[in-house]
């Protein structure tokens, strides 16, 4: 499967969020919730419908949340709730359904009346939005328009007060933002429902006695016109609403005190009226004034006009800012002179003139707000006008007027419009743009001075080089960047010229770097920015000092003592700038000299020079540094002299010598005498005086004549020490040179440590020197050591005996610790002292590791073994036959035996099946093989653990692949026969049992195995109690039912059943399955149909019933119209819906799946439509009349005469009546042979039509028990 496939098999939402469960949980608890509120609005659309409900808005509302339901519900592919899209489809078309049944678009004609909803609903209005106007009913369906199809149309009558109508009652102001814009003026309406409203539109200025361009305009409103305009300010004001709601509360204008102003101001005028009370709008898209002519109400009567009757309509004024170079991008300045801060002083600024054009009926007034830095000032301008010489005080003009800011503070300043008002009152607040905004960036003046230099505070300037002088900006702007400084050199001296240049900052950076190269004065001219010029501050200069090369002023004296001269002493007189470093060289006889250093803090310094060794010296100073100069050649005088050096003696160190704070330690290991070396210094041959000091006493030991500066003195162990062990001191006491002075000595002494028993080492073992440990695990060879801790042995192993190995052990018990087995050998071994040695016959051990169990294949299996994959071929089997192989198993019981499982996945490739293990006790095992399942199967011995590496332990540790033991084997499928699906074959007597639909599935046998097959079959006729058996081969891999030498020869079931089933392979096939081991056949006689009476009329949704003869399913064909249509009956007696007027015949029938067909030919009918009555053609009158007058309610009738019709007056119902109106008085007429009736009267009610009748039929029509119990009369 693959990985796309297995996603798709996921739901979309991870079960690591939300497991299966929760997420059904979560999805059932939404639908029911929708539901419930679907009941709601159900009982909400019975109790509050009126006549200008409009039932789209529920039937649309549901059909969409359910259909995005249905849909989100699939795409969630949430486990259990999972659906092909034939059932998607069904639920979402049984859903629709539902909400058209239950929100009225769709009614069911099933003969009676929806009393509940007539009774709650009351009269209909206009017929709403119907879901079959768009599907086809196939005349199933009918629609219910809010009243009964057949029982149309309401004539209400009432008495009507005297109506008022007042243009713009709460004397607003209107205007015309663009040419596009509409305005919509409010008329309060008293005691009206108008049907007509009439005004006049005259041009502005009109009647001044001036030249006016335009005419006056008449417009006249009818009801359609003022609904629809009434509908679209309602659409504006949800859309207004929607809007104020989603306004971000993170806006930094935001103020909740707003929310509650913009609330207030979107209420409705309408929310404030009396009962009596409408409010309606006239739509105006012209400058102007309205002038309310007439109101005419539903009654064609005109309504009282009240004051004012007019309303001056102007364009909405307008200002914006003239382009000018600041809306071009010229929009940066620079602060004057003293102002720097963004706030503004008492320093006045750059001016800025701005032009303005205004747009509006003067005069007109302005509010604008200058926001520096974040911080808002208003200013508001009144009195605006133009010419007035013109004279046309009411027409809009065109004005531009200036407007002069200043600019006092540093930073952003923006200037606003906000609000602009003309001579009426109209105030618009311009929308935020560049043309109602101007935004000016005051920068601020860049400064600068000399960061680190000034007066008294020179630069210094090393001979040669050149120095780093910082220019800083104090206080600049990084628009204003880069910068260009104007600096100037005044040179110190004649060597150098003087010079001007302009210097530019990097990078937007505060600091520019001046590099001088002569010392001089360097001057500031100036400072320059990308928009701005800038001041020079104090430090304006920086002078420039060249600094002098360090010298020394040195004397030489010579140091005479007891042998001579023993060295010189130099005196140093040094100039410059300190630490100082003198460098000089110090050269022996012809030796090369050597450089030495020395570090001088101050400006005075002695330097001592004393060799230890004799010889013609000769001492130069050759550089000296300071903290300026680096060795610079300093020609200073040297000295040459012929020293002698004082005689000194010290013990040498030595290998075996062991420094200590106040002695050196020697160990000795064998001999009578101990060799201590001696270092001597000064003028040879020297007299050196040692003593020796022991437990016992004290010698002193003369050595005479030593040549050589290093000399070994050769001191005798004390007898007593030399005997049994200890230790004695040796020191040097004096040392005399060739002049004959002594010096007395006062180094550390030598501490002598004297052993007469050496260290051993030796291998420890009870009996074998021998230890087995697993593999790779540490072995810890137990060892015996004599002397002092710590010890060092060395030691090999015997494998590879050219490598040495040593270890440091602190205890005569210690252990050897190794990782590897082998043979190993003791070759040394020495302790803190002394070396010693290795005891021969127990200087080996030898390390051995625990074999690793395996496994090899029995001999008593049977089976081929394949060099190429070193695999092992056993015998072929067949699918379920139990099967194993032999294992035989070396190592410690009991044994763990991990394998793999795999077989071949059909495209050339491998999938592993499992990963098992199992347990022995025994070295001979039997392996059971996997044959479960057909196919090439392959197993592969990966781990084998027993009680020395049970797998626990060592799971990390595999067979490599060229060790392990394969074998593979096929299992072969056993043969199986089934029936692909369990449907009932249907055939008619004396047919023969052959192949009738070659597409379908049904009779078809599905074969498993190795083709050919052979298929023994049995059908057994269960009337006659025959059994008939035949053998069919096939070669293919499915078969259908064809065994033409059979025929049904009576009336009743059949079995056929699969007896057996064979296939190549020879194995045994797999147990049956019953459900898929038989079907059944049908052999049925020809169909009948009889009608339950004789009747030739029928009225339209009656049911005409009718007797089945034959086996069900039947299938009965009948024609409506001259159209074919066909209808299955699964029981019988079978009724037939007659929803279509004409003519009804049926034609045919058959049974057994549309076998063994009858032609019918006597069954005729003709189907009428239902009568229908109207009231005022189907519509909704609603008719005011005045006292006196009489209204005349029309009836229409449709159908066959003579009419026979029923028709009630009711009380006037209102809105917030909840109870049914009351009946006043209910009338039948009969015997009417025209299609038209008429009554008049002068009472107030509602007239409906509640019964009629014709010459075949009736509405409503009696019920369907009736009309069969009418039928079997």
């Amino acid at each position: 499967m693959s990985a796309a496939k297995k996603n798709e098999d996921l739901p979309l939402i991870p079960e690591s969020y939300f497991d299966a469960p929760t997420q059904r949980l979560y999805a059932l608890s939404l639908g029911l919730l929708c539901q419930a509120v679907k009941v709601f609005d159900f009982f909400q659309y019975l109790l509050t419908y009126d006549e200008e409900s409009w039932t789209v808005g529920y039937v649309v509302k549901w059909i969409v949340v359910d259909a995005f339901f249905i849909l989100g519900l699939s795409l969630l592919r949430i486990p259990r709730l999972r659906y092909s899209s034939s059932v998607l489809a069904l639920q979402l078309i049984t859903l629709c359904l539902l909400d058209g049944v239950l929100f009225g678009s769709i009614s069911l004609h099933l003969g009676i009346r929806a009393a509940l909803s007539s009774a709650i609903v009351g009269q209909r209005g206009a017929a709403p939005f119907r879901v079959t106007d768009l599907v086809p009913t196939f005349g199933l369906f009918g629609t219910n328009d809010g009243s009964d199809p057949h029982l149309l149309g309401q004539h209400i009558v009432r008495m009507s007060p005297i109506s008022t109508a007042q243009l713009n009652p709460y004397a607003d102001a209107f205007c015309l933002e663009s040419p596009g814009s509409v305005v919509l003026v409010p008329i309060l309406l008293n005691n009206t429902t108008p049907i007509g409203i009439r005004y006049t539109l005259l041009p502005l200025g009109y009647g001044e006695g001036q030249e006016i361009v335009g005419k006056v305009e008449t417009y006249d409103l009818n009801a359609k016109d003022i609904r629809a305009i009434e509908q679209s300010r309602q659409e504006s004001l949800e859309l207004t609403r929607t809007n104020a709601n989603k306004r971000d509360i993170n806006d930094p204008d935001y103020d909740e005190y707003d929310d509650d102003d913009e609330g207030e101001s979107m209420e409705s005028p309408a929310d404030s009226l009396q009962k009596s009370q409408t409010m309606v709008h006239v739509h105006v898209a012209k400058p102007g004034t309205l002038r309310l002519e007439r109101v005419i109400d539903s009654a064609d009567f005109d309504a009282r006009l009240t004051y004012p009757l007019e309303v001056v309509i102007a364009p909405c004024p307008k200002a914006e800012f003239v382009p000018d170079d600041i809306s071009r991008g010229d929009n940066v300045k620079c602060a004057a002179p003293g102002i720097l801060s963004g706030y503004k002083g008492s320093i006045p600024g750059e001016d800025v003139d701005f032009n303005l054009d205004i747009f509006g009926v003067p005069p007109l007034s302005l509010r604008w707000y200058e926001d520096v830095n974040g911080r808002r000032e208003y200013f508001t301008v009144e009195g605006i006008v133009g010419d007035q010489t013109r004279g046309i005080s009411e027409v809009p003009q065109k004005l531009q007027i200036p407007l002069t800011v200043s600019l006092g503070a540093i930073g952003m300043h923006t200037y606003t419009l906000e609000h602009v008002m003309d001579r009426y009152g109209n105030s618009m607040a311009p929308v935020h743009s560049s043309v109602t905004t101007r935004a000016v960036t005051v920068l601020r003046r860049p400064s600068v001075s000399f960061k680190t230099c000034g007066p008294g505070r020179p630069s210094s300037l090393l001979i040669g080089s050149e120095t780093q002088i910082a220019i800083t900006a104090h206080s600049s702007d990084p628009l204003d960047g880069l910068w260009d400084v104007g600096v100037r050199y005044t040179p110190s001296d004649k060597r150098h010229k003087g010079w001007e240049k302009q210097l530019r900052s990097q990078d937007s950076t505060k600091n520019i770097v001046l590099h001088a190269t002569a010392p001089g004065e360097y001057t500031i001219l100036g400072v320059k920015g990308k928009y701005c010029d800038g001041d020079v501050l104090s430090p304006e200069t920086c002078k420039v000092i060249e600094m002098p090369l360090p010298s020394a002023q040195i004397e030489w004296k010579k140091i005479h003592e007891c042998s001579g001269d023993t060295g010189v002493s130099a005196s140093l007189v040094l100039r410059g700038t300190g630490p100082f470093q003198v460098y000089y060289q110090s050269q022996k006889d012809k030796e090369p000299p050597r450089e030495l250093t020395k570090t001088i803090g101050g400006s005075r310094g002695e330097i001592t020079l004393q060799p230890d060794q004799s010889g013609h010296y000769k001492f130069t100073f050759t550089h000296l540094s300071d903290a300026n100069y680096k060795k610079i050649p300093l020609n200073g005088p040297s000295i040459e002299q012929v020293i002698h050096p004082l005689a000194f003696a010290d013990f040498a160190t030595r290998d075996n010598m062991t420094p200590g704070r106040t002695r050196r330690l020697i160990s000795s290991c064998g001999g009578s005498h101990v060799d201590i070396p001696v270092d001597l210094k000064g003028t040879g041959p020297w007299n050196l005086n040692v003593q020796v000091v022991s437990p016992q006493g004290s010698e002193l030991l003369q050595e005479r004549n030593i040549p050589n500066p290093r000399y070994t003195v050769r001191v005798p162990i004390p007898s007593e020490i030399d005997r049994d062990g200890g230790s004695f001191e040796v020191a040097l006491a004096s040392v005399e040179d060739a002049y004959g002075c002594k010096r007395p000595l006062t180094v550390p002494s030598v501490s002598v440590n004297v052993r007469r028993a050496k260290p051993t080492a030796k291998f420890y073992a009870r009996e074998k020197r021998e230890v087995t440990v697993l593999e790779h695990e540490q072995a810890s060879i137990p060892l015996r050591l004599t002397g002092d801790a710590p010890w060092t042995i060395k030691y090999r192993r015997q494998e590879a005996p050219n490598r040495i190995f040593s270890a440091t052990l602190v205890t005569p018990n210690d252990h050897l610790a190794v990782n590897s087995d082998g043979s190993y050998e003791l070759t040394e071994v020495s302790d803190v002292q002394c070396l010693g040695s290795i005891i021969p016959e127990e200087s080996k051990f030898v390390v051995k590791w625990v074999s690793r169990p395996f496994a090899r294949l029995s001999r008593d299996t049977e089976s081929n073994y394949d060099a190429i994959n070193g695999s092992h071929i056993l015998p072929p089997i067949c699918e379920g036959t139990l099967g194993h192989v032999d294992l035989d198993l070396s190592g410690r019981p009991p044994f763990q035996i991990m394998y793999n499982i795999a077989r071949d996945n059909g495209a050339g490739g491998i999938k592993l099946l499992d990963q098992p293990a199992f347990n022995s006790i025994q070295p001979h095992t039997r392996f059971q093989l996997h044959t479960k399942e057909p196919g090439r199967m392959y197993y592969e011995v990966k781990q084998i653990g027993d009680a020395a590496y049970p797998l626990a332990k060592h799971r990390d540790h595999v067979i490599p692949l060229k060790d392990r033991l394969l074998f593979e084997q096929d299992v072969l499928m056993r043969p199986s026969a089934a029936f692909k699906s369990p449907n009932r074959l249907a055939y008619c007597v004396n047919d023969k049992f052959v192949t009738r639909d070659f597409t379908g599935f049904d009779g078809v046998i599905v074969l498993e195995g190795k083709p050919p097959f052979a298929i023994t079959l049995s059908i057994k006729n269960l009337a006659a109690g025959e059994t008939f058996h035949t053998t069919v081969e096939v070669d293919a891999m499915s078969w259908k039912l064809n065994i033409p030498g059979y025929s049904f020869n009576s009336i009743g079931p059949y079995s056929v059943t699969i007896d057996s089933v064979g296939d190549a392979s020879r194995c045994e096939q797999t147990v049956p399955d019953a459900l898929h081991r038989s079907i059944w056949i049908d052999a049925a006689e020809t169909a009948a149909i009889v009608p339950f009476d004789r009747r030739e009329h029928f009225c339209e949704g009656e049911t005409a019933q009718f007797q089945l003869e034959g086996n069900p399913p039947w299938t009965v064909g009948y024609r409506i119209n001259g159209k074919h249509h066909s209808q299955q009956a699964k029981s019988s007696p079978f009724s037939l819906a007659l929803q279509r007027q004409g003519e009804f015949m049926i034609t045919s029938v058959a049974h057994q799946q549309t076998m063994c067909k009858t032609a019918v030919t006597d069954l005729h009918y003709t189907v009428h439509p239902l009568p229908s009555a109207q009231v005022g053609n189907g519509k909704r009158i609603l008719q005011d009349i005045h006292e006196g007058d009489q209204a005349e309610i029309v009836f229409t009738l449709t159908g066959e005469p003579p009419f026979t019709f029923t028709y009630q007056r009711s009380e006037l119902q209102t809105k917030k009546s909840k109870k049914p109106p009351m009946i006043l008085e209910t009338h039948t007429v009969t015997g009417v042979t025209t299609k038209e009736y008429s009554i008049f009267s002068s009472l107030e009610g509602t007239w409906t039509v509640t019964f009629i009748s014709d010459k075949y039929c009736r509405y409503p029509p009696v019920s369907p028990d009736a009309a069969l119990d009418k039928s079997q009369r």
